[in-house]
């Protein structure tokens, strides 16, 4: 998925109130930025870190610049726009592109189930068994190659969790996408000492037969799009 419109490099100066961002500009102008991220963004949001900002003109809109990217300066890129792998992910489930729900010709976003939730994609195809897809976006990473979830503690993820165990306690399909918005991981595993509950709610939630997806991304300034599957667990040391 490629950004609207080209993005500019800049300076983190701070966060705060979760979707607020200070920011300089390379020419010096600071600027305030929308940071589309209710998470801790742990080790994402340090005073002068190089950013990726994308400008807009929406007159609807009070803030003129989104935060998109940390930039490690590395090579490497993190996204943190959690708005974004919906998208992503939409986009490559409708081109058939994510091995393992690549039979699916029907994707519908934001359907109702369980007690009070959505599901964030259905997946139906005539002879498969119906497919529930809910995608979590992924960005710590507290040692080399492995991203975790969550950052912090989140009591709406654990209940997706039970949603979906009932979903595949019912028959269907119920996988649990991790898009990982890193270029710097190869393995993804539970924070548990963040969310006991939410760890204790996925492994559970894989007893009754939720599937694990791990999806890496491939990120520059210019776009974010999906690419091959990660490793579940930590690696071998």
């Amino acid at each position: 998925m490629r950004f609207q419109t080209q993005l500019v490099p800049a300076r983190l100066i701070r966060r705060y109130k979760r979707f607020l961002a200070d920011c300089r500009l390379e020419d010096g102008t600071e600027v305030v930025a929308h940071c589309a991220n209710p998470g801790s963004m742990m080790g994402l949001a340090d005073e002068g870190m190089k950013i990726w900002l994308e400008p807009n003109d929406d007159p609807k809109k009070k803030l003129k610049y989104g935060w998109r990217l940390v930039d490690h300066e590395n090579g490497h890129f993190t996204g943190v726009d959690t708005s974004l792998p919906n998208k992503a992910v939409r986009a490559a489930l409708e081109a058939r592109e994510i091995a393992g729900l690549e039979g699916y010709t029907t994707v519908r976003p934001e359907v109702k189930y369980g007690a009070n939730s959505r599901i964030d994609f259905l997946l139906t195809e005539n002879g498969m068994p119906d497919a529930y897809v809910e995608v979590k976006s992924v960005t710590l990473s507290r040692e080399t190659g492995l991203a975790e979830f969550p950052d912090s503690v989140t009591a709406r993820g654990a209940k997706h969790l039970g949603e979906l165990a009932k979903v595949a306690r019912a028959g269907h399909r119920a996988v649990l996408l991790y898009l990982v918005q890193r270029t710097d991981c190869t393995h993804v595993t539970m924070a548990a000492d963040i969310d006991p509950t939410y760890a204790a709610a996925h492994a559970a939630a894989t007893e009754a037969g939720v599937e694990t997806l791990c999806i890496a991304t491939h990120i520059t300034p210019q776009a974010v799009t999906i690419a091959g599957p990660l490793v579940l667990g930590r690696p071998t040391r």
